[in-house]
């Protein structure tokens, strides 16, 4: 049980990047692993919402000791079987009179998200293969959610929490927005004091003959020697760079002595 340490979490659904061949299409859900009976199973609990506002949810336990069990209480299924391939891979097969019926991958992707496939078959006798995505939770919720294809029935608390998880995330998410375009504008503002700064020095050290005027543009030459010049005449009246080696910049002096390109 050492190994499922890692997906012992309530998981946040990513719909934006799942992909469903079969079954219920959620719009949101959770998904819970948790270990029981002194860390010898595994317990798998799931609860979802539809993109028709219907709410879902299953559960089941495992051991995840590679060996085959009887499992009861499901009309799919009959045995079980849960594999941990890794620290961050277990599988889990759902069998009735010894064929596959439903094949669940887990696995903990490099960047730390969770990714649950189901391959199974539909009534059809068409395979299909269903992806999802989940991000982990920072508080563990008391359920959780997917759209696994065992025990789905609906629950009138599952909509009743769904609507004020739903209500909480996009408050939450509103505000980290509002700090996160706070954060890039003040990054921006530093870079563009920085940048003044950077360009006010360059002109202090240059030659001036004479004394700028706020508020007016002037324009900044590089000189044969390496050092830099401040004058009155642009480019353009030079028709060039003039008798400077090459032209750096216009600027012009803002009210706090700082310059800034123009």
């Amino acid at each position: 049980m050492v190994q499922a340490y890692n997906f012992l979490a309530s998981w946040q659904l990513f719909p934006e990047k799942c992909v469903f061949q079969n079954g219920i299409v959620p719009k949101s859900g959770n998904y819970k692993i948790d270990s029981v009976h002194q860390g010898k199973q595994l317990s798998i609990a799931n609860n979802w919402v539809s993109v028709t506002n219907d709410a879902f949810h299953t559960e089941y336990t495992t051991i995840p000791d590679g060996i085959l069990h009887t499992y009861d209480g499901q009309d799919f299924a009959d045995a079980i079987q849960s594999t941990i391939t890794n620290a961050s891979s277990f599988v889990t097969v759902f069998s009735k009179a010894g064929e596959t019926v439903l094949e669940i991958i887990h696995e903990i992707l490099p960047n730390g998200y969770l990714k649950i496939t189901q391959k199974g078959t539909t009534e059809a006798k068409e395979s299909f293969a269903n992806v999802e995505v989940y991000h982990k939770q920072l508080s563990v919720l008391p359920y959780a959610s997917s759209a696994a294809g065992v025990a789905i029935r609906p629950t009138k608390e599952g909509v009743i929490k769904h609507k004020a998880l739903t209500a909480m995330e996009e408050q939450t998410n509103m505000h980290l927005d509002q700090i996160k375009q706070q954060i890039e504008l003040l990054a921006r503002q530093a870079q563009e004091i920085q940048k003044r700064r950077e360009l006010s020095l360059m002109i202090y050290e240059a030659a001036l003959r004479f004394k700028p005027q706020i508020g007016q543009v002037y324009h900044l030459y590089e000189d044969h020697d390496g050092s830099n010049a401040l004058s009155l005449i642009s480019p353009l009246d030079w028709g060039g760079s003039g008798r400077f080696k090459q032209f750096v910049a216009s600027v012009r002096l803002l009210a706090d002595h700082t310059w800034v390109e123009v």
